[in-house]
Parts: structure tokens; C-alpha cells; sequence
């Protein structure tokens, strides 16, 4: 007698898969390259993990993510931690990432390269969009830790430097978890609610790269980016550098160093004001020391004694000229006369009546001058012109 046959539908034995795959297998630890990455508005991220002779599906959801502190992206390298289970609709292997580092590289340094890159290429450290700094702030905005030495250091700077100046401080966590969103939230508080701040200053005192990440994250690099406020970055000491210091319109070493830079010397000031203010009068007295002696010297010139003498010489000089102007005059009229004279005599040479004289005649005929006999016929009436009067004729 033949068994009975146990007839499975498709979802009944994708579920059975399922349920030994997440039976079976821990969570493990494995090697592979990213491809095929793309996330998704939900925030979850799908990839595939491969090596040269085989691949699987692979997806980060985003609860998991958060942990991650680099993205994912093609080509990449990564060690990740999850298990193995399939997607009962389809039926397919996958690997559930609960955890991930990179391969080659640490993950915040990872993280960090990859944000400057994105933030670089969108134009985010270009100098040309760094605000100046106003040369005499009346308000300074801090965004710190309300507690610790890096918050009494500004404090203590800006009011020994500036004695009256107006401090704000905005207190924010600088690191661990919700640091970032604290100084982003800071940021966008001032200039929304305290607009008149002149300059902000945000940072920290030093530390490890993981105590100063929240100055890595991009909240607060697009903070900075968007803040009307001037901002001088001063997060850690000298040698430390985070994205907020390319995005800051200024980047001091220090908090100290930060205001230092955010306000003059009052003292100083006033002593340049003194300065400049001795140099003035000097300028005013000199110049009015150089007016004295022009007028003095104008006081003791002969003209101004005898005012008679600024007008004796050019009389004198009209005079002169008056009685020069007509032999001038003749001189010119005497040399035009001879001019047109010649001229006469030039056109008397040419004159027609002067050939006449000489026994020529001119014969027109309809008034025209005949120079050949073929200009008229018999009958034709001839005048001819002779140096004295005219003779009619008929032609024959």
C-alpha cells in the first residue's frame, strides 16, 4: 500500500525554510563585499554581501542603523554581524545586519570621510560663502556644555577682553547620544529667537574622536551652513579637527582662541582711539600753524598794501594796445590791398573782352558760341561780339 503523500503549498514550505533557518543559525559574523546598496525612505537599506564566488541578500533596517556610523555604499568592504533568515514571499535567502564595521578603515574615520566628501561637493566648505565677522559685537551667543572649564574660559575672555558685552549661552549636551541634535536645535535657536547676536561660538573642550563626534554629524555641519550668525567653530584643542570647523565661517584651535577672536581688546581699542585722536589735533594744529604763515606773508605782499597796484600795469597795458591796434590794422588792410590787386591782374590776363581788344570777335548763334561752321545753316541768325558792340548777321 502506498504511503500518503504530504502535499506542501509554496508559502507552507517557505515558512518550514524559514523557521529552520532562524532555528539553526546564531547570529554570526561574516566577510563580504557591498553591491546592489540602495535605501529607502522608510530608512531602511538593502544590499547584497558578496565574495568572488557567491553572494547573498542583505538588509539594514533601520533600527539597526542607528548603530552604524558610516554608510553603506558600493564597493565597500565590511565585516557584519546578524543572522541568516529567508523572505517568505519570495522565498529568498537574506542576512539580517544588526551590526557593521569597516573592513579597512575604522568606522568613525570611515563615517567622517565620506560625510566631508558629500559636504564638499555641495559647496559647504567654499570660501566664498564664509561670513565676516562684525569688527565690535554687542552680543555673543555660546553653544556649549553649560558646565565645565571650556564655558567659564569664553565667559572669562570675552568679558575681560569686552567689559559690558552681552553673553548669551545656550546649553546643549556635546556628546553622546542627542549631543547633535541639541547644538543643531541651539543653532536654529538663535537665530530664530535671538537674531540681534552678533557672533555664535560653538564647541567644546578637547577629547577623543568619539567625545567630540557630535561635531561630525550632519545636523550640525547643515546648522552651522544655514545660520544667519556668523559662527567660529572651537571644538577641542589645536590638533583636533571636525566637520564643523570646514563649515564655520571661522575655525579657532581653542574655546580661549575662539573668543579672542570674536571680540577686540577694549583697551586697546581706546588707546588706538587716543592715539589717533592726539594725531588729529597734531594734523589740525600744523594746518592751521601753515594757514597762519600764508597769511602773514599775504598780509606783508606790496599789493595788498597799495591795492592801486593790481590794476596801474594793466591800464597801462590796455593803453599800449589801443594805440597799436591801427597801425595793425593798416598793416593788414595794406597787404590785402595788394593781394586783391594781383589777383585783378591775373584775371584781366584771362578776361575774354581783353582777346577782343586785340581784333578777335566771338560768333553765337541761338545762344550758343559757334567754334565750327557746321553749327549753323543759311538763314541762321549770327551775333557777333566784338570789343566794342555787336554786329547781327544772316548766314548765306
Amino acid at each position: 500500500m502506498e504511503p500518503t503523500r504530504r502535499v506542501f503549498t509554496i508559502s507552507e514550505l517557505n515558512a518550514q525554510v524559514h523557521g529552520l533557518l532562524e532555528s539553526s543559525f546564531p547570529e554570526l559574523w561574516v566577510e563580504g563585499e557591498i553591491s546592489n546598496c540602495k535605501a529607502y525612505p522608510s530608512g531602511h537599506t538593502y544590499l547584497s554581501l558578496k565574495d568572488d564566488k557567491a553572494q547573498i541578500k542583505a538588509v539594514l533596517f533601520k533600527g539597526a542603523s542607528f548603530g552604524v556610523k558610516f554608510k553603506f555604499q558600493d564597493g565597500l568592504k565590511i565585516l557584519a554581524r546578524g543572522r541568516v533568515t529567508s523572505y517568505e514571499t519570495r522565498g529568498e535567502l537574506q542576512f539580517i545586519v544588526s551590526a557593521a564595521e569597516p573592513r579597512e578603515k575604522g568606522a568613525l574615520q570611515l563615517a567622517l570621510e565620506q560625510l566631508k566628501a558629500k559636504l564638499l561637493a555641495e559647496g559647504l566648505f567654499d570660501a566664498e560663502r564664509k561670513k565676516p565677522l562684525p569688527p565690535f559685537p554687542k552680543t555673543v551667543g555660546l553653544v556649549t556644555s553649560g558646565q565645565g572649564a571650556a564655558v567659564r574660559d569664553m565667559i572669562q575672555v570675552l568679558s575681560r577682553r569686552w567689559p559690558g558685552l552681552e553673553i548669551l549661552v545656550w546649553p546643549v549636551k556635546v556628546q553622546g547620544p542627542g549631543a547633535a541634535a541639541e547644538i543643531s536645535e541651539a543653532i536654529r535657536g538663535f537665530n530664530e529667537l535671538a537674531p540681534r547676536t552678533d557672533v555664535l561660538l560653538v564647541g567644546r573642550g578637547g577629547g577623543s574622536i568619539e567625545d567630540l563626534w557630535a561635531f561630525n554629524e550632519e545636523p550640525v555641519a547643515r546648522a552651522i551652513a544655514a545660520s544667519d550668525i556668523p559662527v567660529i567653530s572651537c571644538v577641542g584643542h589645536e590638533t583636533d579637527t571636525t566637520v564643523a570647523d570646514y563649515v564655520a565661517d571661522l575655525r579657532a584651535p581653542t574655546p580661549s582662541a575662539a573668543a579672542e577672536m570674536a571680540v577686540p581688546e577694549k583697551a586697546a581699542v581706546l588707546d588706538r582711539i587716543a592715539d589717533h585722536d592726539a594725531a588729529m589735533a597734531q594734523i589740525l594744529r600744523d594746518l592751521l600753524s601753515s594757514l597762519e604763515r600764508r597769511l602773514k606773508y599775504a598780509a606783508a605782499h606790496p599789493l595788498l598794501s597799495d591795492p592801486r597796484r593790481l590794476w596801474e600795469q594793466r591800464v597801462q597795458r590796455v593803453d599800449e594796445l589801443s594805440m597799436r591796434l591801427p597801425e595793425a590794422l593798416k598793416r593788414r588792410l595794406e597787404t590785402a590791398r595788394m593781394r586783391l590787386g594781383a589777383a585783378a591782374g591775373r584775371l584781366h590776363a584771362i578776361s575774354p573782352l581783353n582777346v577782343l581788344a586785340r581784333g578777335y570777335a566771338i560768333a553765337a548763334s541761338k545762344g550758343k558760341v559757334l567754334t565750327s561752321a557746321g553749327q549753323v545753316k543759311k538763314g541762321d541768325p549770327v551775333t557777333v561780339r566784338l570789343s566794342e558792340g555787336e554786329i547781327h548777321c544772316e548766314v548765306s
